[in-house]
């Protein structure tokens, strides 16, 4: 891909998502003043499709959307991050802060708005309990230090302790020495 087709890519996003919040705007009760509204596109981001900046300085929200979610969702699933992000920059505007409290629940409920939005990529890491009884498990895009050394951590659910499994070679470790050990092990393929 060339740096002009990114270029036409990015603006594709973004000239979708005005036209998407200007309908939505005039459809609901959502005062947002589109003149501190910008717009930009991430080519970096993992996880998530979508995301609000506030500049408290400027009072300007900034909806950052993804370019790689948008080449995987359909539109309408896209259509919904826009609108998800819609509600944050509403909040930011008009409450100097956003969550995903009951405010931005009953809003995003108004504007048909997932409260969190599908992952669009697939886990590097897949961090699973060791009890037999238990279930938890948690999924990671980065080498984070509960990757790095499980054997520092618990589950997130019954306390016990949990083993990291690289995704694309399935080889797990539960130790800091054996985190590096399967690292060094893959080499490339890390």
């Amino acid at each position: 891909m060339t740096d002009e087709d990114a270029l036409t890519i990015d603006d594709e996003i973004v000239a979708r998502a005005r036209i998407h919040a200007r309908e939505v705007l005039a459809s609901h009760d959502l005062e947002i003043d589109r003149d501190a509204l910008e717009w930009d596109v991430s080519t970096r981001a993992r996880r998530r499709a979508g995301a609000c900046r506030w500049d408290a300085d400027r009072e300007a929200a900034t909806i950052v959307l993804t370019r790689a979610a948008y080449r995987r969702y359909d539109w309408e699933t896209f259509a919904g991050v826009v609108r998800h992000e819609l509600v944050h920059a509403w909040e930011f505007q008009r409450f100097g802060e956003s969550g995903h409290g009951p405010r931005f629940r009953e809003r995003a409920a108004e504007l048909e708005a997932p409260r969190h939005c599908e992952s669009f990529s697939d886990p590097r890491y897949v961090l699973r309990c060791r009890d037999d009884d238990c279930n938890w498990e948690a999924r990671r895009h980065r080498a984070s230090k509960p990757v790095k050394a499980p054997d520092r951590y618990r589950c997130g659910a019954c306390g016990g302790a949990y083993e990291v499994e690289h995704a694309a070679s399935g080889r797990t470790w539960t130790t800091a020495s054996e985190f590096g050990g399967v690292k060094s092990a893959l080499g490339a393929e890390w």
